[in-house]
């Protein structure tokens, strides 16, 4: 077996030695020309993998003109900051309008007369933790609960433990059944009277599927408790997923029990990298996303969302792959994007030893039979290019379909890929290479001693 770290080390070293290192400011700033050269470089080294349909999800449009158009866009709007509504009226027209769009397209228009309402935050995490905050608070002062709870699948987003533990709220996790959806009974069964909120994916990040929503959301209705649906994955998919007629079930605020969403802008909404929108039924939970300060002596200090000063030129870009892509362009990009993802998942359950997981729409988990190590199979197809997800309990491995996938011959290309790396484990028992390691042991070390790995990891990517 080969050292993970020393392999990650390796893999990291030669875009380090694309361009020089500083690890102080330099006596002399380069040359404007030199510094672009320098940066365009590494961006050349990286572009090939997500560019050629390589990556699941992370990049999920990329055609060259898109990117061109946005980057223009952001160009103009380079200084603007919404944290200064008097210097820039443009940020808060883009953001709010964001909002507004994405509220109607999850169905505010069907919310019986109360307002759906939001903001822009840095992406689906922040929105997530905004949400969880906002209940948090409104749970203390309005339910007089001291210690709220989070009730949520286990496969509900990480960023649900984050907010737990920067909250000082307690996440109950409720396992899920055999086709990865959440038993709405073992939600029941986790309702106390300090739940400030239930959670539901739509879709799950691991696996790909919805969660019973509506089960979900009617549940926290007859206990008077919070709903929120993350659909940080598929809010920008599933209501066109719907249009084109594929069985989706209602998962927005077309169900009076949902309370709050998360939906990704800067992923299948195509906008650049660092935006999202978390939307509430009702002005009043908004309000407990807010932070204020009335006595401090730099004058009074109001913020939406976690961040002070923020990018409005994110803002733009968003608003502008928003508006110029509209229904019908959202629409046709689902269309190949489903399609895609359809002939992925079959292709995949047809290659010996592997298991799709679910029933999934485009984002494609599997698994492996006894015997066949998964993630020297995802180790395997990174050799070969790919760079795939891992997932735990069970092993498994996803790949999230993007537009990227739907250009001609990358989904052969993955499948044959695929099949090839399989039959690799099957031919080489026992070798256990790369990250594979690391994966394998997380299913069985303590938790303590993963996280030193993990930390270790992290500690790696800030050193010069």
């Amino acid at each position: 077996m080969t050292d993970p770290m020393a392999d990650l080390e390796r893999q990291l070293k030669p875009y380090r030695d694309q361009v020089p290192s500083f690890a102080e400011l330099p006596a002399d700033g380069l040359a404007r020309a030199e510094v672009t050269h320098l940066v365009e470089r590494l961006a050349a080294a990286e572009e090939g993998t997500w560019r050629e349909g390589y990556a699941s999800g992370a990049v999920y449009h990329g055609d060259p003109e898109h990117v061109a158009f946005l980057s223009r866009v952001y160009t103009a709007h380079s200084q603007s900051n919404p944290l200064h509504p008097d210097l820039w009226p443009s940020a808060t027209k883009f953001e709010a309008e964001i909002v507004a769009m994405t509220a109607s397209m999850l169905g505010a228009g069907h919310a019986a007369g109360t307002p759906v309402v939001g903001t822009v935050s840095s992406g689906g995490t922040e929105s997530i933790l905004l949400a969880m905050k906002a209940y948090r608070d409104h749970a203390r002062e309005v339910l007089g609960i001291a210690e709220p709870e989070i009730v949520a699948p286990v496969t509900a987003h990480a960023a649900f433990d984050k907010a737990a533990r920067f909250f000082d709220m307690r996440l109950v996790r409720v396992p899920v059944d055999e086709s990865f959806r959440v038993d709405p009974n073992e939600l029941a069964s986790a309702l106390t009277e300090r739940t400030a909120v239930v959670v539901g994916s739509a879709p799950t990040f691991p696996h790909g599927v919805i969660d019973p929503i509506p089960e979900i959301a009617a549940l926290a209705a007859g206990r008077g408790v919070g709903c929120h649906v993350d659909a940080c994955l598929g809010g920008f998919i599933l209501p066109w997923a719907r249009r084109l007629g594929y069985p989706v079930p209602p998962f927005d605020f077309r169900l009076p029990g949902v309370t709050s969403m998360s939906a990704d802008t800067h992923k299948y909404g195509y906008a650049a990298k660092g935006s999202s929108v978390v939307l509430y039924r009702g002005r009043e939970l908004r309000q407990f996303q807010y932070y204020t300060v009335t006595d401090w002596p730099g004058g009074l200090y109001l913020s939406p969302t976690l961040a002070g000063s923020r990018p409005g030129a994110l803002s733009a870009t968003c608003w502008a792959a928003m508006t110029s892509i509209g229904q019908n362009g959202y629409t046709e990009a689902a269309r190949r994007i489903l399609a895609t993802g359809a002939s992925i998942r079959d292709g995949v359950a047809a290659i010996p030893g592997l298991r799709v997981l679910g029933d999934p729409l485009w984002v494609t988990a599997f698994a492996a039979d006894d015997g066949l190590d998964v993630y020297q199979v995802m180790e395997n197809m990174g050799r070969r290019g790919w760079s795939l997800n891992g997932l735990q309990r069970p092993a498994a491995v996803h790949i999230a379909v993007t537009l990227r996938h739907t250009l001609p011959g990358v989904a052969d290309r993955f499948l044959a890929d695929l099949a090839a790396s399989v039959e690799e484990v099957r031919s080489n028992p026992g070798v256990s290479t790369g990250m594979a390691p690391v994966y394998g042991m997380a299913g069985t070390l303590p938790a303590e001693v993963v996280r030193q790995v993990l930390t270790g990891y992290l500690d790696m990517l800030f050193e010069v």
